[in-house]
């Protein structure tokens, strides 16, 4: 038996993850599924009170302490990257392994947004500023013609409950980029890449290119699901047993 804790990207609630934790439930596995202060039903402390990058990671902290988790296989999903990475830097000790679902953790000083280029930047900036009230990042429209790539592998039923039960994502989490130790915990981490392939990501890590270069040491593996970037909508079944491989 392993011990999973799950946490999904922006937008998203433990909702997400829940045919996959059907998945690995089935198989024997014990997991635990995040809601991230400030998202799905718990959306209104958002408003209530300032969410950013550090709020999540004390979150993911607690969560694990506080149920005093031990080897656990921590997975996180495109932009929960950051609070993930966040809480694997402080809590080695109770992790046999981190997962990286179609993302990876970004280089130190380096936020969320910044991995946009600039013309998406504004575009994220001017809606936060129009429909966000300055505080929360509206969610996207899910349109698979406007986004074949990211929205690959969903049927109308998976599209219809992201636009249904995404809600908007506080814009701390996305702007803030907390501090990293000097020397980052060498616990096993293993990349599931979905909507790039691996021989890409390899070429960039070999190439030194600065967003690929945490990726580079021997902790790493990595595993290719190809599909669009929401494979425990898409591909839950096949997404859950590479995790439990891994």
């Amino acid at each position: 038996m392993t011990t999973f804790v799950l946490v999904p990207g922006f937008w998203l609630g433990a909702w997400a993850w829940e045919d996959v934790a059907r998945e690995l439930r089935a198989a024997g596995h014990e997991v635990h599924a995040v809601t991230l202060p400030g998202l799905a039903e718990r959306a209104g402390e958002a408003a209530a009170e300032e969410v950013d990058v550090e709020t999540h990671i004390a979150h993911i902290v607690g969560l694990i302490e506080g149920a005093d988790l031990r080897d656990v296989v921590l997975v996180g999903h495109s932009g929960a990257n950051m609070p993930v990475t966040g809480a694997a830097d402080r809590i080695p000790g109770r992790l046999a392994r981190v997962v990286y679902v179609d993302t990876a953790p970004l280089p130190p000083g380096m936020a969320q947004i910044d991995f946009n280029d600039p013309e998406e930047r504004a575009a994220i900036e001017k809606r936060v500023a129009e429909e966000g009230g300055g505080r929360l990042i509206p969610p996207p429209p899910f349109d698979p013609a406007a986004d074949p790539h990211q929205l690959a592998g969903l049927d109308e039923a998976a599209l219809a409950l992201l636009r249904e039960r995404a809600t908007p994502q506080p814009v701390g989490t996305a702007t803030q980029a907390p501090a990293r130790p000097e020397t980052v915990p060498d616990t096993p981490k293993t990349m599931i890449a979905c909507t790039f392939p691996l021989p890409a990501v390899r070429q960039m890590i070999e190439s030194g290119n600065p967003v690929f270069g945490m990726l580079a040491g021997p902790e790493w593996s990595f595993r290719e699901l190809p599909t669009g970037h929401w494979p425990m909508l898409s591909r839950p079944a096949d997404l859950a047993a590479l995790l439990a491989e891994l």
